[in-house]
């Protein structure tokens, strides 16, 4: 039987993008769309679903979701994520959020860094960290996955193997990032203005990134050792796309031979990480796909990792339909390598 999925907050662009591949996928099944703004059909909402799906974009009433779907991929903004999952658990529901609402453990350091108190700490508490390279037999039992930011996912790919195997410091962690204006959003904003972002390049929000704290608590997490991380964002004139480049420093002496083996047999049977020994990683090469592609070359005293991955794919609602392949005992790349 196929999973019915439901998709909540159906007008944003994660939610487009579930769409994309969840009508390639052959064992999933778009059954119920969900938003505040209804009243439209989902191809009146996106004009290039035309022909290829015409549901009609509904209520969020997790009753009536519960009734026709098994699993939600929630695409709402965080804090009215968690307005909406208890309801959705609580009908019987299986749930992606691929908002930031469950992806902080520690209610104090969500509302830290989202400036809103958490008010959903039952389910906060058994929220599994969707990194499925890492977290796959906890994902797999969960009810509740907390889809990881884009950024956070780059991050803590590059950066684990290598904290693990003690071959870099945990302190000192540079981390420069550069994503697509998608994402930011759908919603309409003059910093997001075309004229305000075309033809330039800047670094935002130096030291104050929502997904730090997320970095930082995942590589504890994997670790056992608390990293000092600076994560420095910035924003490209594109579409989709995120270029990590991360500086570790070496804790001894590691050649750029010795820290391509390591990464290769860290990530040996792991689906949709490639390790290039071939070429250095471009946003180019991963672009409308679920891979990661990650590179290492040792410089002066540090290891220098480059990250590419896809914002709206693996760093979003191709991660969420890879974890949800994984709640419901699927292999992890099924409906994602079309």
């Amino acid at each position: 039987m196929a999973i019915r999925v439901a998709i909540v907050g159906a007008t944003g662009y994660t939610a487009l993008e579930s769409i994309r591949w969840l009508l390639k996928h052959p064992r999933a099944r778009i059954t119920f769309l969900a938003s505040r703004q209804q009243g439209l059909t989902i191809s009146q909402q996106f004009p290039e679903l035309l022909g290829r799906m015409d549901l009609p974009i509904r209520p969020i009433d997790a009753a009536a979701i519960a009734a026709e779907a098994d699993v939600a991929l929630v695409c709402l903004p965080h804090v009215s994520a968690m307005e909406h999952v208890p309801g959705l658990l609580a009908h019987g529901l299986k749930v992606v959020d691929l908002s930031a609402d469950y992806r902080l453990k520690d209610s104090a350091i969500y509302q830290q860094w989202y400036k809103h108190e958490h008010a959903d700490a039952h389910n906060l508490s058994h929220a599994v960290y969707g990194l499925t390279e890492f977290f796959a037999p906890q994902i797999a039992a969960a009810r509740l996955v907390a889809n990881p930011g884009c950024y956070a996912t780059a991050a803590a790919l590059g950066i684990a193997p290598f904290l693990a195997n003690g071959f870099a410091a945990a302190e000192g962690i540079v981390v420069n990032a550069a994503s697509g204006i998608s994402g930011a959003g759908r919603k309409p904003s003059q910093t997001h203005h075309f004229p305000e972002r075309n033809e330039t390049f800047e670094a935002y929000a130096i030291g104050a990134h929502r997904h730090q704290p997320e970095i930082q608590q995942t590589l504890a997490c994997l670790t056992g050792r608390q990293a000092q991380v600076l994560f420095v964002p910035h924003l490209l004139p594109m579409d989709r796309g995120i270029l990590a480049t991360i500086y570790l420093r070496t804790s001894r002496d590691v050649s750029t031979a010795d820290a391509q083996g390591a990464l290769a047999a860290y990530y040996k049977n792991k689906r949709f990480v490639r390790v290039r020994l071939d070429c250095q990683p471009s946003t180019k090469y991963v672009a409308n796909t679920n891979f990661v592609d990650i590179a290492v070359t040792r410089a002066q005293d540090f290891l220098v990792i480059t990250v590419a991955l896809d914002n709206m794919v693996k760093g979003a609602s191709g991660q969420a339909i890879q974890n949800m392949n994984v709640m419901f005992g699927l292999p992890e790349e099924t409906g994602l390598l079309a």
